[in-house]
């Protein structure tokens, strides 16, 4: 969106355009100005002629971010990730757990059928990404403790 104004009334006068501010835009702001003109919406007097270079872009002020809202946006950034480690742990967590019994049939005399040592092989992997994202996890959690502070904090908690 961009906003126009006219230099002969800048407090009255706020046009807005959808898009950029470009030849066309300000066409578009021409004609909303014509029509304002014809509506009798205008007081402004533009005897001297008006064309759509003169108008003037209206810019938002933009103000930069305080510590606190950064300090927020960082809180729900690191409770983001906390949550999607939290997911990637609990959607491996029984396989891991199933790979992880199987772990066990080596420590023993027993025999382990090719069908079980296949299935161990191919569950390293599992069990390696799960015991890698739940460490991860738990420290993740720790430092997401400080984040769950800030953002009770920032909602009056």
């Amino acid at each position: 969106m961009v906003q126009y104004t006219i230099p002969q009334s800048p407090e009255d006068v706020l046009i807005t355009i959808s898009g950029r501010d470009s030849a066309k835009a300000r066409e578009k702001a021409m004609d909303q100005l014509l029509e304002m003109m014809s509506d009798g919406e205008l007081t402004a007097d533009l005897d001297d002629g008006f064309t759509p270079k003169d108008f003037i872009e209206v810019k938002e002020h933009k103000t930069e971010p305080t510590p606190e809202e950064n300090a927020v946006v960082d809180a729900v950034q690191v409770l983001s990730n906390l949550a999607n480690l939290k997911v990637k742990v609990q959607s491996s967590r029984s396989e891991a757990l199933q790979v992880r019994e199987l772990v066990d049939l080596l420590f023993t005399d027993d025999v382990i059928e090719e069908e079980q040592l296949e299935e161990l092989k191919s569950g390293f992997k599992v069990l390696k990404t799960f015991a890698q994202s739940n460490l991860r996890y738990r420290d993740a959690r720790e430092n997401a403790k400080e984040a769950r502070q800030v953002l009770d904090a920032a909602l009056g908690k």
